[in-house]
């Protein structure tokens, strides 16, 4: 969350946000925003909100034929829902297709290719509720990762080698009779269907490998880029709604570039997820930092909340003590959760 002052146009800066409750509406969802600086009477401040809502779409109908399109169902809130008086507001809804089955028409409301837009409203009431459906086409890719396990292992020797196993699913109207590969070649069908993604690594990213049970998928493409290595992943079938695949993913780091010491005391400074696809969700992160033999008093810090699971062991060759892991845990994360998280420990020279 941002907040931009009207008299200085251009700037913004990060608001802190912390969930709230109001005791006559347990049943929704409350933030409360604190200004760096007191609003005071007759000033105004403009506020940016972003909100990222997973699994919101509900295929409908939820069974279609390979080569039928696709029309997901969307539910929401016509105004904004405030515990204040709003004076003005309109909703925009800016959809992926102009192909609309059927939408809520609460007027004033106005429909224009593949945008409806509500409003203006004038002097609304706190907490006012109105049902907002659309029926409309979407043949997006409707991913989800049900399971992330994330291994990062730092070496003594100057490298960091990362390893993701991944579950993912298509989420999307499950496919209704058999599948056939000729028809999906020949007419392009199955507009919802994934025949490939692009993952996007470090810059720094080398030694990269792509498998799974079976062993390694060579229907992979990679591209060094100015700022990532982008790979582009494709499974050895095409995902359909409610078909699911899994895969492991795994690169080496240089150290240098994510761990840093002063003297004894060493800070490792990592994304906690990387970029996946585009839009991506995930529905349960879990993540597994294996540290060097003889790492001590250790520290986790994240820029959100996560569940600190049990500390473990892991052992290799020459192995004594044995080599300290901390563990994490995050149920649903977005490409906003792309940020770095902080491992402190101290090691004897």
């Amino acid at each position: 969350m941002s907040k931009g002052d009207d008299d200085h146009d251009g700037d913004s800066e990060s608001l802190e946000v912390a969930r709230t409750t109001v005791p006559e509406h347990k049943e929704s969802t409350f933030f409360r925003v604190t200004f760096k600086e007191l609003l005071r009477a007759g000033k105004s401040a403009k506020v940016d909100v972003e909100t990222v809502f997973t699994h919101h779409q509900t295929p409908y109908p939820a069974t279609i034929s390979q080569t039928e399109p696709q029309l997901v169902l969307y539910t929401g809130n016509v105004y904004f829902y405030s515990p204040y008086k709003t004076t003005s507001e309109k909703t925009v809804v800016k959809l992926s297709s102009s192909s609309i089955e059927s939408y809520t028409k609460v007027k004033p409301v106005l429909q224009s290719e593949s945008e409806i837009t509500y409003g203006p409203y004038e002097n609304t009431a706190p907490f006012t509720t109105e049902e907002m459906k659309v029926h409309c086409e979407n043949n997006s890719p409707f991913l989800a990762v049900s399971s992330l396990r994330r291994l990062v292992e730092v070496s003594h020797w100057g490298n960091i080698a990362i390893e993701e196993n991944v579950d993912i699913r298509h989420t999307g109207a499950i496919l209704k009779g058999s599948f056939s590969r000729y028809e999906y070649q020949r007419d392009k069908s199955g507009a919802n269907s994934v025949w490939s993604f692009k993952t996007l690594l470090p810059a720094a990213a080398t030694d990269v490998y792509y498998r799974d049970e079976i062993g390694n998928i060579s229907t992979s493409n990679l591209h060094e880029l100015l700022d990532s290595v982008e790979v582009e992943l494709r499974p050895r079938f095409p995902l359909f709604g409610g078909w699911k695949t899994n895969y492991l993913l795994g690169y080496n780091l240089p150290s240098y570039e994510y761990l840093f010491n002063d003297g004894d005391r060493y800070v490792l400074k990592i994304r906690f997820v990387d970029h996946i696809y585009d839009n991506q969700q995930i529905d349960q992160a879990y993540i597994r930092v294996i540290l060097p033999e003889g790492a001590e008093n250790i520290e986790l810090k994240t820029p959100f909340k996560v569940v600190r699971g049990p500390d473990e062991r892991h052992y290799t060759y020459l192995d004594y003590w044995g080599r300290p892991v901390i563990t994490a845990y995050k149920s649903d994360l977005v490409e906003q959760h792309i940020q770095d998280f902080e491992v402190t420990n101290e090691r004897n020279s």
